[in-house]
């Protein structure tokens, strides 16, 4: 594991990197608006993407490494990680990129997708809606990406369930917005999507 510092408009971010024995993609993970890269489905997902040989870059936000809990507003999140995404494209030699996160860092990978050439977008416990507000629904930023996307959502999300589409599919699995409840599952449903969406790119 190495962690390097990545200047971007908005002050340095930082990535943890986990590299395959034989990488052939490199997924960028983001957290939470209020948590951090060590949460328990980002560690889970790090592993199951090593395990379908592809690299990690586990993503900390400029506000974070900069030690503040309240997230940037959403163009500053884009723009780092747009210059995070960048400066990795070059680290690894142009290997395709997918672009994912849990919660807000989920909500980030889908709005970047297009203008980061991301191959593809894993989102975990993305917000559909504020709980309790499904009035303010956030599906439009699911339904504009469009490379394939895997949505992995616990089935007691206060935060909402997402639609599926012809670009991405909603996986459910036991649990809340955390996802830690079946890490087990967790686990496989990424490792099978990332080797079958990954497989015809390689």
């Amino acid at each position: 594991m190495t962690t390097i510092e990545i200047p971007t408009p908005h002050g340095p971010a930082r990535a943890e990197l986990h590299c395959a024995e034989e990488g052939q993609a490199v997924l960028l993970l983001g957290h939470g608006a209020g948590g951090g890269i060590a949460a328990k489905d980002l560690v889970a997902v790090t592993r199951a993407a090593q395990a379908a040989g592809v690299d990690v870059a586990l993503v900390e936000q400029p506000y974070r490494v900069a030690g503040r809990r309240a997230p940037a507003p959403a163009k500053q999140l884009d723009a780092a990680w747009l210059a995070v995404a960048d400066e990795l494209g070059e680290r690894f030699d142009g290997l395709p990129q997918v672009f994912g996160g849990r919660s807000s860092g989920a909500r980030v990978a889908c709005r970047t997708a297009a203008a980061g050439q991301a191959a593809a977008v894993l989102c975990l416990a993305f917000p559909e809606h504020p709980p309790g507000k499904p009035e303010k629904s956030r599906q439009a930023e699911l339904d504009a990406v469009e490379v394939p996307a895997l949505v992995v959502q616990g089935e007691r999300d206060p935060f909402g369930r997402p639609k599926p589409s012809a670009h991405h599919e909603v996986v459910v699995i036991p649990g809340t917005h955390a996802l830690d409840k079946d890490l087990d599952a967790l686990f496989r449903a990424t490792s099978e999507w990332l080797t079958r969406v990954l497989r015809p790119l390689l």
